[in-house]
C-alpha cells in the first residue's frame, strides 16, 4: 500500500504535471496554496533527489544549469492514487458533518 504523501511532496509531483526547475516549483507551491504552503530550496532540491530516486520525476535533458524536471507514468499513478485517498477522507468527513449537524 501507498504511503500518504506530504503535502510538500504532492504539490511537488502536481507542480510536475508541467516541467519546470527547481525555483518554478517553489514559485507555483506558494501561489497554488495562496502562500500558506513556502517550500525552501534545502527542502525542494532534497525532495526532487529522493523523487528522482523512486522514478516518480525525472530531469529533462538540457542546460545543467537550470535543471527540469517533469513527472514519469509512475509518478502520475501515486498522484493519483493519493488524490483516491484524500477523496475518501473528505467525503467520509463530510457524511459525518452533515449527518451530525442535523441532529
Amino acid at each position: 500500500m501507498q504511503q500518504p504523501l506530504t503535502e510538500g511532496i504532492y504539490y511537488i509531483l502536481l507542480a510536475l504535471y508541467e516541467p519546470r526547475h527547481g525555483y518554478g516549483i517553489m514559485q507555483i507551491v506558494e501561489e497554488w496554496s495562496a502562500g500558506r504552503v513556502k517550500l525552501g530550496a534545502g527542502t525542494t532540491y532534497g525532495a526532487l533527489k529522493n523523487l528522482q530516486d523512486k522514478k516518480y520525476i525525472e530531469t529533462l535533458a538540457g542546460e545543467e544549469r537550470k535543471k527540469e524536471y517533469v513527472i514519469t507514468p509512475l509518478g502520475k499513478e501515486v498522484v493519483e492514487m493519493e488524490v483516491a485517498r484524500l477523496k475518501e477522507l473528505y467525503d467520509n468527513g463530510q457524511k459525518l458533518i452533515e449527518a451530525k449537524g442535523n441532529k
